[in-house]
């Protein structure tokens, strides 16, 4: 064999393909096997193929920066990782649970406001929300659904325990990466998928466009669904492009819809104009429509929120969504999960220390050293503060911004995140992870991706894992248990 498990640095870390004996976990003997046969140079081959493939297949990102931006070949690390399917049905069942607590409280936020007049939910937080839309106040989207997708991101623990660190609901992105880890891998290693049977992800583009569908203010018409970009400069324009291919939607910009005065939407065409019923919009609120939010926005549509408003057109998601993207608002989630469905919270939160609270903010700047400082809206792994790996000028310029600000920032513990084995040169190294799973939810139906972006630290050490912080990904496999 030319590589020995037993060998593996041991970094005292969960990891989640083997054991600390090097002993491979239930759903991982297949996996651990075929890469234990393979040389150094059939590794080496293998990833060579995975980046051709990714250079045949256009797959980019774009990296801001200095003023300019790069687009950059998308980095796939070639190994796998691997969950069991036993243990996916719970994380589905909580990601479900979720969502649907969410867009509850989003609902009610923008209507009678009982989750604070119970006491639950902080007055105080709201009215300090910069993601709260007062012209979405009385707004009813179809069944109830503001939140249409969403992207939580996962995190698991030294000890194997997953939690939630954070929700996306406002313009969540990567799920095109995740379907096109999958046709890479299916590239390289074709015999490895003969083997181990796989919880497929390609449906995912037949559900999104499923759920758009339901959203439409005609159902007895065919809907017209286009997604809505801000054009080729923003860092996920990639997937825009992606996602409209794969449904047969038409992407367009701001500039190809127009809103008439009886508040319905047309997608301008050279045949004539066509009346659009639902827009997958990946602009942010504040460029949506310069009528109602940021006058200078050239990239919405005038009078996009007047059509919403009437029920003309559904947005997904829906503006003001974003209310629940916040990580002081994360916080409260098991609270809002028990408050509207009556029930803890299937995947805990990680603890977390919300610095406007007196006796949280003492703690977390008498102990900024240990902790990881997140503000509360920012994305990317922007403005983040790991304090066991910070110098103490930082430390103390972190401290002066929560000082000026605390309601804007939350702290959590340094978790010992699980590793999952990773290319490094010719060897095979543990690095952390994430994953990103991305649900559904038209008010009917909800689906989870029977996997997600799993996202990876490829720095030997760092807990950043972000492509535009020098992370990388991974395609991510739901199996079963071997053996059964």
């Amino acid at each position: 064999m030319a590589f020995d498990w037993r060998d593996y640095p041991s970094q005292q870390l969960y990891d989640e393909l083997v054991d600390e004996q090097g002993r491979p976990r239930p759903c991982g003997h297949t996996l651990a096997n075929f890469l234990a046969g393979l040389s150094e140079q059939e590794l080496a081959t293998a990833r060579s193929s995975a980046e051709y493939a990714i250079k045949e297949m256009g797959i980019t990102f774009t990296v801001y920066g200095e003023g300019s931006s790069i687009d950059r070949a998308w980095p796939i690390d070639i190994i796998p990782r691997i969950i069991c399917h036993s243990e996916w049905k719970g994380i589905e069942a909580g990601l479900k649970q979720r969502v649907e607590a969410l867009n509850l409280f989003i609902d009610d936020l923008y209507h009678k406001q009982q989750i604070i007049k119970d006491g639950v939910f902080p007055a105080d937080l709201l009215k300090k929300s910069v993601n709260f839309r007062p012209q979405c106040v009385g707004i009813k989207p179809p069944h109830g659904i503001w939140a249409h997708i969403c992207g939580s991101d996962l995190v698991r623990d030294g000890q194997g325990t997953m939690f939630v660190l954070e929700d996306n609901l406002r313009v969540p992105s990567g799920v095109s990466y995740m379907l096109e880890n999958r046709s890479v891998m299916k590239r390289v290693f074709p015999e490895l998928f003969e083997q181990v049977s796989v919880l497929p992800v390609n449906d995912y583009p037949s559900q999104l466009f499923d759920m758009l569908c339901a959203m439409t203010p005609r159902p007895q018409d065919t809907p017209e669904v286009v997604v809505l970009t801000p054009g080729v400069y923003n860092s996920a324009y990639f997937e825009h492009c992606y996602l409209a291919q794969e449904m047969g939607c038409e992407l367009v910009e701001g500039r190809d819809l127009m809103v008439d005065d009886n508040d319905i939407v047309y997608m301008k065409t050279v045949f004539g104009r066509r009346r659009v019923d639902v827009i997958y919009r990946r602009i942010d609120d504040l460029f949506l429509d310069p009528e109602a939010f940021n006058p200078e926005s050239q990239l919405g549509v005038p009078g996009l929120m007047r059509a919403w408003r009437s029920g003309n057109v559904a947005l997904v998601n829906a503006p003001g969504a974003g209310v629940a993207d916040d990580k002081v608002v994360y916080a409260y989630v098991p609270d809002i999960i028990r408050y509207y469905l009556g029930e803890d919270a299937k995947i805990p939160n990680v603890e977390t220390y919300r610095c406007y609270e007196p006796d949280a903010f003492n703690y977390v700047t008498e102990n900024i050293d240990k902790l990881v400082v997140k503000p509360a809206n920012e994305s990317g792994g922007y403005g983040l503060l790991i304090g066991p790996r910070s110098t103490k000028k930082q430390q103390q310029e972190c401290i002066e911004r929560i000082k000026a600000d605390p309601r804007n920032f939350i702290a959590q513990p340094t978790l010992s995140l699980s590793t999952v084995p990773t290319l490094d040169g010719n060897s095979i190294e543990g690095r952390h992870v994430d994953l990103r799973p991305f649900i559904l939810s038209s008010g009917h139906q909800t689906h989870v991706t029977t996997g997600g972006l799993t996202r990876v630290a490829l720095v030997k050490g760092s807990l950043v894992v972000n492509s535009s912080q020098g992370g990388g990904s991974k395609d991510t496999w739901i199996v079963e248990e071997e053996g059964r």
